[in-house]
């Protein structure tokens, strides 16, 4: 996260026109934007520029965006856009999974994208409020979490969970026992209202119960509520 009071977005995009566009939107809302017009020239910048928003197109020269998105989650939690001419649910899946925050294809809404860059560098920059009565620090006979330092364990493991991630958990926490819906997941952790695609819950879903070693369904603390949502529950 850059430590500017400005908001930095970096628009990793091949497309001259498309990324000019998108900048003149980022900096209509406030941002600064950076350009990059490859995957490795994306990535340099990044490593050199520090950011709170990476907007990266999946056809890109050099360095596709699916090795880009993969490299960079190996060292950083930075929010990530997805952006594809493909409107392809394999493409959107593989997306997710493997860690972006959100997923737009082209031709998008100006005021879609900027209502979604807008969710996304709140989220970078929010400082996770302690829970009531926690002192700011959550545990049970598994979980360990300290809310301001950003710090998860599990077993005494440390895990690393991007900003969407942590979030994600905080938000069942908080909401112990409580059977939330999609709808609800989408407001109170998206904070976006175009988040109308239960897909954006579910995968990063996935992404969480799997780093914290509940992918099954026996292991995990994140229930399935039949036909509703999602509940969490306690290990005493």
């Amino acid at each position: 996260m850059s430590t500017s009071n400005t908001p930095r977005v970096l628009i990793v995009e091949d497309d001259d026109e498309i990324a000019g566009a998108i900048a003149i939107i980022v900096e209509r809302h406030g941002y600064s934007a950076l350009r990059s017009g490859n995957g490795k020239e994306g990535l340099s910048t990044f490593f050199k520029e520090p950011v709170d928003l990476v907007i990266l197109d999946v056809g890109l020269p050099q360095m596709d965006g699916w090795h880009v998105l993969e490299r960079l989650r190996e060292l950083s939690d930075v929010p990530i856009m997805m952006l594809t001419a493909q409107d392809r649910e394999s493409d959107k899946v593989r997306g997710l999974t493997t860690g972006a925050d959100d997923y737009v294809t082209k031709p998008f809404s100006v005021r879609e994208l900027g209502a979604r860059i807008d969710a996304l560098i709140r989220r970078s920059r929010l400082v996770p409020a302690p829970i009531a009565g926690s002192e700011n620090i959550y545990t049970d006979a598994e979980l360990v979490v300290n809310w301001g330092a950003r710090e998860v364990l599990v077993n005494g493991e440390p895990v690393n969970l991007t900003s969407l991630e942590f979030q994600l958990l905080q938000t069942f926490v908080e909401h112990e026992g409580q059977a939330l819906s999609v709808s609800q997941l989408l407001h109170l952790v998206w904070d976006d209202p175009y988040s109308d695609a239960p897909d954006r819950v579910k995968f990063t879903l996935l992404r969480l119960r799997r780093k914290l070693g509940w992918a099954t369904i026996e292991k995990s603390r994140i229930e399935a509520v039949r036909g509703y949502g999602y509940r969490y529950r306690r290990l005493r």
